[in-house]
Order: C-alpha cells, then structure tokens, then sequence
C-alpha cells in the first residue's frame, strides 16, 4: 500500500507544469523517485529558460487527494502491481488514473467497442448483443461512454464486466443523460478517468482517453463510425500499439459505416460475431509478447538510475547542436537523433530540460518544434 506522501510525491510531479507522461517517465528513470525529480526540476529548467518551472502547488495537490477519497475514488499509478500490463506498453501511458469501482476487471482479456454517436437502432442492438456474448466468454469490454455505440456496448456488457474510461474528471457525468449509467457502472464494473476530478471535457482531453482505450484492449471492435471520426483515431492507435483493429461492415448508402468499411479496405479484419472476435484476440499471444517478458515498472525501477551526462564532456557542446537543428516546424525526434549523433539518453535529458523551461512544444506523432519567444 502506497504512503500518503509517496501518492503526494507523485501527484504532484504529473500535475506540475509541462510534465506529460514522456517526461514523467523520463524523470522516474533518471532520479529514481517523485521527490527527487520534483527536487531537480528547477534547475533542469534553469540550464535553458527564460523562467522558473511550476511545480504543482501543494495545497491543491492535498485538494485533490481528498476529493478522490471523498468520493470513494482511488489512485493507479504507472508502476503499481495493478497497473494494466498492455496499458503499460504505449509510448506515453498515463502515469495516473482515477477509478472507482472494480479494479480486478483489468486482469481480464479485455475487448474495445467503439463507434458513431449518432449510430442506427440497429448498430446499437448489435454493439449491445456483441458485448453481452464476449463478457459471457470471459471478455472485458471497454469503451468511452460516449452517446450512440459506446452506451450499447457498456448496457451489453454491465451485468458482468464493462470498463468506462472517461474524459472528464471522475465526479463529471458527460454526456449527461448517462450520468445513471456512469454511476452504474461505477457500482458493478469499473470506471476511469485520466483528467483531476472537478475537470470538464474539453475537445482535447478525448484523444487521451481514446488512447487509454486502446491500451487497455488487446483488440478494437468499430461498429459504425464516420470518416474522421474519434472512433476510428480509437482504430489509428490501437494499430499503433500493435492490437487488432476489427470493424463491422455496413451499407455503402450509409455514411456512418464509411469509417468502418474504410478500415476493412485498409486491413482491419472484418467480423460479424462474437466468435470472429474471440478467434482474433486468441492470436494474441502473452508467452510471445513482450508485456510479459518485462520486468515490472516500480517508482524505485524505471531501470538503471542514470548517471549525470550534465557532468560529461561535450554536453553545451550537444545542448547548442540540438538548439539548432530545431526550428518553428515541427520534426521527429528521431530526425534529430539521426543529425546530431547523440546518445539516446543524453538527447532525451536536453530535450527535457527544454521542455520543462517551455523552449519546445510537442505535436501529435512524436513530433516536436522551437519555440523562439
């Protein structure tokens, strides 16, 4: 069981300004603990800002752990035992979420079901008929409460095993006509949420959450969804993370299944049963996959505590390089490992060091670009 002061130490460095998941796992592995970053985080903002960087304030920190255990709420870390392995596996997973409800549900093979919101009675029926058939089987289903195919999939799903992963924070019942539901599920399955409680959502909060869904499931099931849509970004990152993306075939008259028969056409795997879905994810195999052949992450074990390349030679020498290969456009880091020959790990600490002075901005697919004022 966590200490008060190691879930304080930990909320407080995720919550404090230009810290986002990269850098909170950067911080774990270089200083071992929360408090020791959070102890190095000025001067590592210091070496390249224009400002000092923002720690969290602790009053707020001390808030908001008494709101999550007033509401009968808990922390999960990135490094807990009950932290999902397949979560664990993204390049940026969330290093905390808020739940209530039943944490066991995750040790479960867990399927997502995602589509439109604006969805047809009979894409509902059938999200809802899928659902039900996989949790009879043993499946978790996961989705994002969304209105529409979301709604189907976790009323399929409730009686036994559904996971809500929400937007907001855990106290906010978006959309509201599905606050009882929420509540619902808080009760018998098991709900989520990345953002602190009191958050509203906000257009930039769903992303995040898409992600988390992906994570959790060893497969993505699209019923219905438009071009552009969340649900097939849902698709995008769970073939990012190497799960499969399934997708239900609709009419061509349709618009709402373009989304899903563009997938098909893409390579995801068509399926129409419960039995198509539990076929694919039996392909998944844990003995092969990394997830369980790695160690488990604890805030003591991120991996070796690094050393100090601050005291190595060459490092302003590496620090002026970096700055120069960026520029206002945006570019993979990749691109800037490749021209400047730096080692990985002393790249990733000057890249953090401009971070937390807020000299970089950071863009969707890894990309990263200068900011000059």
């Amino acid at each position: 069981m966590d200490t008060d002061r190691n879930i304080f130490d930990r909320l407080q460095l995720i919550r404090s300004e230009n810290i986002g998941p990269a850098s909170y796992i950067q911080l774990i592995r270089k200083f071992g603990t929360a408090a020791d970053a959070i102890k190095a985080i000025p001067d590592l903002a210091a070496r390249r800002g224009k400002r000092s960087a923002k720690i969290a304030n602790a009053h707020v920190i001390h808030q908001e752990i008494e709101t999550v255990r007033k509401l009968g709420a808990n922390f999960l870390f990135l490094g807990d035992p009950d932290y999902p392995r397949l979560l664990r596996e993204l390049s940026n997973p969330p290093p905390v979420l808020i739940w209530r409800g039943h944490l066991e549900l995750l040790k479960k093979p867990t399927v997502a079901i995602v589509g439109a919101r604006n969805s047809s009675a009979a894409a509902c029926r059938y999200a809802r008929d899928l659902a039900n058939g996989l949790v009879e089987r043993g499946i978790s289903i996961v989705s994002g409460l969304a209105r529409g195919i979301d709604t189907a999939a976790h009323q399929g799903a409730l009686e036994k095993a559904t996971i809500a992963v929400i937007a907001g924070g855990i106290d906010v019942h978006y959309p509201p006509e599905n606050e009882k539901l929420q509540e619902r599920i808080a009760a018998r399955g098991l709900l989520l949420a990345e953002q602190p409680p009191g958050i509203e959502p906000r257009a930039r909060h769903f992303p995040f959450r898409n992600r988390i869904i992906a994570g959790l499931a060893r497969g993505t099931v699209v019923v219905e969804a438009a071009p552009k849509s969340g649900s097939l970004i849902t698709a995008r990152l769970t073939a990012e993370a190497g799960r499969h993306v399934m997708a239900v075939p609709g009419s061509p008259l349709d618009p709402r299944s373009l989304g899903c028969n563009s997938l098909i056409r893409e390579g995801a795997t068509l399926v129409q049963s419960v039995d198509d879905v539990i076929e694919m994810i039996g392909h998944f195999d844990d003995r092969a996959d990394p997830i369980n052949s790695k160690p488990e992450i604890s805030e003591h074990d991120f991996g070796a505590k690094e050393t100090s390349v601050n005291q190595t030679t060459g490092y302003e020498e590496s620090r002026s390089l970096v700055w120069s290969l960026l520029s206002s456009t945006p570019v993979m880091v990749d691109e800037i490992a490749r021209q400047s020959f730096i080692a990985p790990e002393r790249l990733q600490l000057l890249l953090l060091e401009f971070e937390l002075a807020g000299r970089i901005i950071k863009h969707a697919g890894g990309k990263i670009s200068r900011l000059d004022n």
